[in-house]
């Protein structure tokens, strides 16, 4: 099993902005969980010529030129990544029936959104395109695996927590540094969800928000 990961320094700094709370909390991700990714990147990626050769969890080694199926170098697939979030950040289309069902949780639950995100200046676009949709909720910019900021967030909370993530690196890190921790493994495009086999610490592997929703209330309900 992995070792817990560390909070990064600024990451902890943005958690300490937030306001002390005992409510049960729900920590989520933003890319392809509340806002559409894999299918604004595909169009990015197709619009330069390239392509991913699998619909799998990775991107170094998974992204090629369309002519020739070589795979990006890793130096490559950053640096593009850099630019995808640059140009899309802003106005990624929402998963349906997320707006509606965080505002549901947030009646019996804090919401804290983290979310690995290239470039500090788009996270104010960000913040503003998710309020815009209804979304309203605290959003901190994390870099590398989520555990150590899942831990830190949820230390000194009596009441459940719940990780919501799409990407399987994060969910084997906050298993690491919270394994107390309910975890969701969400995944908006059905092709990359089909090829995802669910580790044991996944409690429920979904792409729809109704379904998430409830699995969430039924876990308040089981503590009340």
């Amino acid at each position: 099993m992995p070792e817990p990961t560390p909070v990064l320094p600024e990451v902890l700094a943005q958690i300490r902005t937030l306001p002390p709370s005992d409510r049960p909390l729900v920590i989520c991700d933003v890319d392809e969980v509340i806002l559409h990714l894999i299918a604004h990147l595909e169009d990015y990626l197709h619009q330069r010529d390239l392509k991913f050769l699998k619909h799998e969890y990775r991107f170094t080694g998974n992204i090629a030129r369309r002519e020739d199926d070589v795979p990006l170098q890793a130096d490559e697939v950053r640096q593009h990544l850099i630019w995808f979030f640059d140009e899309v950040s802003h106005e990624q289309d929402m998963v349906p029936g997320a707006s509606a069902a965080l505002n549901d949780l947030a009646q019996g639950w804090d919401i804290v959104l983290l979310t690995n995100l290239p470039g500090g200046h788009n996270k104010p676009r960000r913040e503003r395109l998710l309020a815009g949709m209804g979304i309203p909720y605290p959003v901190l910019t994390n870099s590398g695996p989520k555990g150590g900021a899942v831990a830190v967030l949820a230390a000194n909370r009596p009441g459940p927590v719940v990780f919501i993530d799409d990407s399987p690196t994060n969910h084997t890190s906050v298993n690491a540094s919270l394994p107390s921790a309910a975890q969701i493994q969400f995944i908006a495009d059905p092709r990359f969800r089909a090829a995802v086999e669910p580790e044991a610490h996944i409690d429920l592997l979904t792409g729809d928000w109704q379904e998430t929703a409830v699995f969430i209330d039924n876990l308040l309900r089981s503590r009340a």
